[in-house]
């Protein structure tokens, strides 16, 4: 049970793959302009991470390595599909604030890394582990960029407005230059959170 739990963390924090791996940047940056978004985004890369990974684990042994890039791909898009049609069907509106996004996720570089050096070579159950990891590494990510980036940038939070009357909307926030800016702090605070982490180990180890 320790060794899921720590292959689950290892994708929420010390292998996040937006602030640690820095992979599947361009959907999460272009989708951040609101905590709506991010939460969709999320939860559609995470079903499909999870899924991939689960059924490439499953078939792992009979999958010629030659063929094993097409597979991947297949699979990943069947699960997109199916994320794809349950978004037009049930949330309308979300999938159209999504665009083109929510296809792309078949190339995601995340979930194409993780089946490729993870589901590949590891149990099912790991596999799923690591999927539900990196999902969730990804989404808080996404969720975090987003609300900051709605906060400053319309005065809501969740489509609910938070900011008083008086506040102007900082609409570059909402731009992709935004987006950006807000990552980079994402990434600063993470890195400084990583060396006082790292400097209160050492200090332990010293005394």
């Amino acid at each position: 049970m320790k060794r899921l739990l720590n292959i689950l963390l290892k994708g929420i924090i010390t292998e996040n793959p937006l602030l640690m791996l820095m992979i599947g940047l361009c959907s999460a940056l272009a989708v951040t302009s609101s905590v709506a978004n991010g939460i969709g985004m999320g939860l559609a890369m995470t079903f499909v991470n999870v899924f991939a990974e689960l059924v490439i684990s499953l078939f792992r042994k009979a999958i010629p390595n030659d063929a094993r890039i097409p597979i991947f791909i297949i699979v990943i898009a069947a699960f997109t599909t199916i994320v794809d049609l349950v978004m037009k069907a049930y949330f309308p509106e979300l999938s159209k604030a999504m665009g083109v996004f929510i296809p792309l996720i078949v190339v995601n570089c995340i979930i194409m890394g993780r089946v490729e050096a993870f589901a590949y070579k590891q149990p099912p159950l790991d596999a799923i582990f690591d999927g539900i990891g990196m999902g969730i590494g990804y989404t808080w990510v996404l969720i975090g960029i987003a609300a900051v980036r709605e906060v400053l940038g319309a005065g809501t939070l969740a489509g609910i407005q938070i900011m008083p009357e008086a506040f102007q909307p900082i609409l570059f926030f909402t731009l992709p230059p935004g987006g950006f800016i807000v990552f980079a702090l994402f990434i600063s605070l993470n890195i400084w959170l990583n060396k006082a982490q790292n400097a209160r180990a050492a200090a332990k180890e010293a005394a």
